[in-house]
């Protein structure tokens, strides 16, 4: 039984040394992951900010009073008789 045990001992430490650089390796994974996930939000935050400024714009320009009046501007330049001949 002895014997059993001296064996196991080289074992143990070599199993300890391979468990600790797994994870080490495993650390690193992780950092270079949360840095990637860190990097792509960062990115999404920025279009969504661009998206937004663009939605203002164009509520900006449909509720504008300029607006309706182009509309009606573009009703009035050719009749209704006109645009049945046509």
């Amino acid at each position: 039984m002895i014997e059993y045990l001296a064996l196991l001992i080289p074992f143990a430490g070599i199993g300890v040394g391979v468990f600790a650089i797994w994870t080490s390796h495993q650390q690193k994974i992780m950092k270079m992951q949360s840095a990637i996930s860190a990097e792509k939000a960062a990115q999404y935050a920025v279009n969504n900010e661009q998206l937004e400024q663009r939605v203002r714009v164009l509520e900006r320009i449909v509720t504008d009073k300029g607006f309706d009046l182009a509309s009606q501007i573009e009703d009035l330049r050719d009749p209704p008789e006109m645009k049945e001949l046509n």
